[in-house]
């Protein structure tokens, strides 16, 4: 797993909600489906993996990819790890690290493809369609939870690929589903919410390599402006990043940089 406890259970009123992630070390990630009609703005309680509860409220909520950003209040300071990034791999395995209670079994499988998928409300995103190894017939408590790529020989660490939206039906049944989920990248994830500023970008899309073991301290992010620069340039490369949104992005991390070595705060 890329760092134990990033991901979180989803409360309103004592009432489980479903399951999310930390995105940064401000924002949870979910499927709006699990939020069960809440509006932006309305309060939900975060319970985070070391057992703790925070507030928060629903900022964000794009309702024709089923995902949504919850924003954890600003009085409440959370330092458990942030996960690493990046793009999955056709054949690779995946393992679900969250799971909707403790006598409920993790998920894995493989990763089958990365395809266009038209979801129920209506938006063409970016998915994984997996295949699972359990058959649990219903995972739909499994909903909002990360997606970790496993890849093949241990020659790069695990880390967040996508988000679990959607289990799909059996042709042949409507009625019964099958063992194969849909979950949207983490690429059409942070596209569809562009409104996370470079700092909170650098936060989930730290690369593996750079970080630190979960129990131990964080490296400076980068060590200067040009390798920040080469790392965004990397990260639309691999599809994590919309080249899009590049330009602007490298014109907010230096002018982040240039305000912290003038001793004005920034990432």
């Amino acid at each position: 797993m890329t760092g134990a406890g990033y991901w979180v259970d989803l409360y309103q009123a004592r009432q489980r909600l479903g399951g999310g992630f930390l995105l940064t070390r401000r924002f949870v990630l979910t499927a709006l489906h699990c939020l069960r009609g809440l509006a932006v703005e309305e309060c939900v309680d975060i319970r985070l993996a070391d057992g703790r509860s925070v507030g928060g409220r629903v900022r964000r909520q794009d309702e024709e990819a089923d995902l949504a950003l919850v924003e954890i209040a600003a009085e409440h300071h959370v330092d458990l790890p942030i996960p690493a990034a990046d793009v999955a791999q056709d054949g690779d395995r995946w393992h679900g690290p969250y799971r909707p209670a403790a006598d409920e079994v993790h998920l894995s499988g493989r990763i089958d493809r990365t395809a266009p998928h038209l979801c129920a409300g209506g938006a063409t995103i970016e998915a994984l369609q997996l295949t699972a190894d359990q058959q649990l017939g219903d995972y739909s408590g499994y909903s909002g939870g990360p997606v970790e790529g496993v890849p093949p020989g241990g020659d790069r660490r695990p880390a967040v690929v996508g988000i679990l939206i959607e289990q799909t039906p059996d042709r042949s049944d409507g009625s019964r589903a099958t063992n194969v989920l849909i979950a949207a990248t983490l690429g059409e994830a942070m596209r569809r919410f562009d409104h996370l500023d470079v700092a909170h970008l650098v936060d989930v899309l730290r690369p593996a390599g750079s970080r630190a073991a979960a129990d131990g301290p964080q490296p400076p992010r980068f060590s200067g402006t040009e390798a920040l620069l080469r790392q965004l340039d990397d990260w639309a490369e691999r599809r994590i990043l919309d080249p899009a949104q590049l330009a602007e992005l490298k014109f907010l991390t230096v002018q982040k940089l240039i305000d912290k070595e003038l001793g004005g705060g920034g990432a």
